[in-house]
């Protein structure tokens, strides 16, 4: 199906969309991470769009959304969902499948807990809701903070945002590193180039810490409203590890779970594969 780019005003702030599929069947939302965009789903779209409605934002300050600065907009976690329920009213839809991975969690869960008559079912690539799951780089991070190591830390986020960093977050792990397309990290950079875009992007990763608190929340709305859930992770995520996605199936019954030799960026290689196993779960 050919995919519509579209762009719509959310209080103020022009959020860029990508729109594929028909209308009337099942609609699947799709949450990008960090430091991505909506291009990430570039490639799943068109083998999902066969099948179902499916819609990728770019959140502000990411991508093709309009980008104000932070002294204009406060990018925390809880002021980005606040826009993309938003867009989710604006644009009308009633009830979805939420496709999250990354950043995309924090964002999917927050909206889930908030709005569970909106969710039919939960599709988690690489999203992490429990303390078990973060990974290597993750504890790095977390090691900086503990030790207030400032220069560490900025040194490491400085380090994924540049060329040689979104290289290795989308290669490292990866079964054939052959196989990715250069142009999702070619296109990470691009967007990262944008005039304020990696000021943005700090004050995102400064406050993904706050995600914390919200993880027992989350696994609540998880034990209480069992949305049926399929789990599809790259096990060698730097970030959040194969422990994380595992981690579910302890408050999830209807839960499907497929691992794959991938890494955080796991629809790089594997899209195809995914999204036979979403057309099956939504199928089911």
């Amino acid at each position: 199906m050919i995919e519509k780019n579209k762009i719509i005003d959310i209080n103020g702030i022009s959020i860029f969309y990508r729109e594929a599929g028909i209308e009337n069947k099942e609609t699947i939302l799709l949450l990008h991470g960090f430091p991505s965009s909506s291009y990430m789903f570039k490639d799943i779209i068109k083998v999902l769009s066969d099948e179902y409605h499916v819609i990728a934002p770019d959140y502000p300050g990411f991508g093709l959304s309009a980008a104000p600065s932070p002294s204009d907009f406060n990018y925390t976690f809880d002021n980005v969902t606040n826009v993309i329920e938003q867009f989710i009213d604006v644009i009308r839809l009633n009830s979805f499948y939420l496709l999250m991975q990354d950043y995309g969690g924090p964002i999917g869960f927050r909206i889930a807990t908030k709005r569970t008559e909106l969710i039919k079912g939960l599709i988690i690539q690489n999203a992490n809701a429990y303390m078990e799951g973060l990974g290597e780089w993750a504890m790095k991070i977390g090691t900086f903070q503990q030790a207030n190591d400032l220069d560490g830390l900025n040194n490491f986020k400085d380090y994924l945002m540049s060329i040689e960093g979104l290289k290795e977050q989308h290669l490292t792990g990866a079964s054939n590193p052959s196989n990715v397309d250069p142009s999702y990290y070619l296109m990470d950079n691009a967007f990262l180039n944008r005039k304020g875009a990696k000021e943005i992007q700090t004050v995102m990763f400064f406050n993904y810490g706050a995600n914390f608190s919200k993880y027992q929340e989350w696994q609540n709305y998880f034990k209480t409203h069992q949305p049926r859930t399929l789990i599809v992770w790259g096990e060698n995520d730097k970030f959040f590890s194969k422990s994380g996605g595992e981690a579910y199936s302890k408050d999830l019954k209807n839960i499907q779970s497929y691992y794959f030799n991938g890494g955080h960026f796991l629809l790089d290689e594997y899209y195809t594969e995914v999204a036979e196993k979403i057309k099956k779960f939504i199928n089911k």
